[in-house]
């Protein structure tokens, strides 16, 4: 071979390395930009199965994709809907029941039948975040309190086995009521009785990483101490100086009652030594109505509350002593459990009703995130399911009549025409109205024949007047929203992206040296 060819050889080769290191760099860069996205606060919801008409799981996680809601909570392993939720985006903490404890918290291999029946089976199709080990055991079935720690270990260690302890995290929720004098937040501690059992999580926590996983209801505590602490303090509502909660020891100013219950965990631990445990809070929320003895169970004040705890959530400001950690949070809950016995609060913690319509209007326009689709703006009225066709056919003639709602595209020939039905009409026409009304309360009633939803009705080329007011363009950013890229790929879009970057780099000089052979 003449030198000239060797040489040429030998440049190729170089190129070779080259592009393959840039490649591992850039496919490096990705994934920690990756990995960065998912460390910063989010906003997730429980979802609880207490609901008489509770959406098939495939029907679910389309209403979830359609909310953009990214962190979901179950009770339980429900394997049909950690099924459903394969290829999405949406990261899931499954839950072991209370009554699980004892088989899995006795054997290893239970333990290890669980992780392979309901993690290893579906992930990474399935993005399991983390698992939650039993609900308020300490507080709720104190009997159970010795299981936890070995049932979080043999669960440990078979995600350790299957190489998924990286990945998912293992701890176990707790009342707020295992913290005793919350305020001010720096005279918090655990409750002394449950150390021998809170201690060694902590340990464990610190060990691997994981959360101590906290449901914290500002809404009992401004119950319990109505005249102490102020309505607006536990809503979020902005205060003045006069008023903001101030912990004497550390001069530290509360204007929320959420942070101070956060900070006064990180206290409790402070004052057993363990610093390196972040807080989750796994349950939060404000009922949306309650009996007589519960006045401030109000849509209004669950409006407030869960509008400005997400749009506080995603401020990232932290808590006073923490400023620089903001928690992530899941709410309490996405469905009203309508089968949940009294008292009435206990069944209305929802945002939304089982059949998918807001139970109230949330205003957390402008976040850019969670719930993006402000359901204060991303409303339509339509037809209710089960009224007669006599009535409904009234309450449409009305609404094309007196009511002066734009009717033409529900005409013979036009494109919301079929299907040609009484209830495909009014839903049509009660959206024309409600969308003229400016959305006003009572626009969506029509003698008890319609009702408000955040899905779009639109179908094929018919488009409700709801959605016409989106531009295409914001309509194909929306719908492309939802076309998630799946866990079951190898790569993201980012490292995609990457890749096809390094290949034109490649190919273009590869072909190049073709070409002079």
């Amino acid at each position: 071979m003449a030198n000239s060819e060797l040489n040429l050889l030998f440049r190729i080769i170089l190129l070779f390395f080259a592009i393959s290191e840039l490649l591992i760099s850039s496919l490096a860069e990705s994934s920690n930009a990756e990995q960065k996205e998912d460390t910063q606060p989010f906003v997730g919801v429980n979802i609880g199965t207490d609901v008489s008409n509770l959406p098939s799981p495939s029907d679910l996680v389309a209403f979830l994709k359609l909310q953009k809601i990214t962190h979901v909570r179950l009770y339980d392993a429900d394997q049909d809907t950690i099924r459903a939720l394969a290829r999405t985006s949406i990261r899931v903490v499954i839950g072991v029941p209370n009554n699980q404890l004892l088989a899995i918290g006795s054997s290893n291999s239970t333990a290890a039948s669980w992780i392979n029946r309901n993690v290893v089976a579906y992930y990474p199709e399935t993005l399991i975040a983390g698992i939650a080990v039993g609900d308020e055991v300490l507080t709720s079935v104190p009997s159970s309190a010795p299981l936890i720690l070995p049932a979080i270990q043999s669960l440990y260690n078979a995600l350790v086995a299957s190489n998924l302890h990286d990945q998912i995290k293992i701890s176990t929720p707790h009342a707020a009521s295992i913290i005793l004098d919350p305020f001010p937040p720096s005279q918090a501690y655990f409750n002394q009785t449950l150390v021998s059992y809170i201690l060694p999580l902590l340990e464990f926590f610190s060990k691997t990483g994981s959360p101590l996983m906290m449901n914290l209801y500002p809404y009992y505590v401004f119950m319990q101490n109505k005249g102490v602490v102020p309505l607006d303090n536990a809503l979020f509502k902005p205060l003045t100086p006069s008023k903001e909660m101030v912990d004497p020891n550390t001069l530290l100013h509360y204007e929320n009652v959420l942070d101070a219950m956060i900070d006064a965990a990180y206290f409790s631990m402070k004052n057993l030594n363990v610093t390196d445990v972040t807080v989750l809070v796994t349950e939060t929320g404000w009922p949306s109505k309650g009996d007589s003895k519960e006045p401030y169970a109000t849509k209004d004040n669950a409006d407030t509350y869960n509008s400005n705890l997400i749009k506080h959530i995603y401020d990232r400001s932290g808590t006073p002593l923490y400023p620089e950690a903001t928690s992530s949070v899941y709410i309490y809950e996405l469905f009203n459990e309508d089968l949940r016995s009294p008292p009435v609060s206990e069944g209305n913690w929802g945002l939304f009703y089982g059949n998918t319509t807001p139970a109230y209007l949330l205003h957390v326009s402008g976040i850019g995130t969670f719930l993006a689709n402000d359901t204060t703006n991303q409303t339509f009225c339509i037809a209710m399911d089960g009224i007669d066709t006599k009535t409904m056919q009234a309450a449409l003639d009305w609404a094309c009549g007196p009511g002066k709602a734009n009717c033409s595209e529900i005409q013979p020939g036009e494109s919301c025409y079929e299907p040609n039905n009484v209830k495909n009409h009014a839903s049509y026409a009660f959206d024309s109205y409600f969308q003229k009304e400016g959305k006003a309360p009572g626009s969506c009633d029509f003698k008890g024949a319609a009702i408000i939803t955040t899905t779009d009705p639109s179908h094929g080329s018919c488009i409700f007047p709801g959605s016409k007011k989106i531009s295409n363009k914001t309509r194909q950013v929306s719908n492309s929203s939802t076309q998630t890229s799946s866990a079951g790929n190898k790569m993201s879009s980012i490292q995609m992206s990457a890749l096809n970057n390094v290949l034109h780099i490649f190919f273009l000089p590869f072909m190049m040296v073709l070409f002079l052979f």
